[in-house]
């Protein structure tokens, strides 16, 4: 398995207010997808800074307060899901995970609290 990217994700009810921060600190705006959870739709954006740092930032009007994740893609979703349940992750979802054409996607939650968003870009799609 190979890690495509590793950086921050943040998941936010204030999503404007957290896009300007980052806008200030020198991110511009990248990618911007709009994910289906089934129940509603999270919209985001994929933000990059000159020297090469990448955050994200999606809208979610379902958290209270602000949540932070380590996005990780990988180039297989499998693997990697399976090495983070070996090592006492939860997936909130069961094993439920958040398909779309472009990508298969879970969130995962350590024994000690932190959260990953584990994603695999689907290459060959509509």
């Amino acid at each position: 398995m190979k890690i495509t990217t590793f950086d921050p994700i943040i998941v936010t009810n204030h999503f404007e207010d957290v896009v300007s921060l980052f806008e200030a600190l020198g991110f511009e705006k990248k990618h911007a997808p709009v994910t289906d959870l089934g129940d509603h739709k999270v919209r985001s954006f994929r933000m990059k800074h000159p020297e090469g740092y990448h955050v994200d930032v999606a809208e979610s009007a379902n958290v209270d307060r602000d949540i932070s994740y380590i996005r990780m893609n990988v180039d297989n979703f499998d693997e990697a899901y399976q090495i983070f349940m070996d090592h006492g992750f939860t997936n909130p979802r069961g094993d439920g995970t958040i398909d779309s054409k472009s990508s298969k996607a879970a969130s995962l939650i350590s024994p000690t609290g932190f959260r990953m968003a584990l994603v695999q870009h689907i290459k060959n799609h509509d």
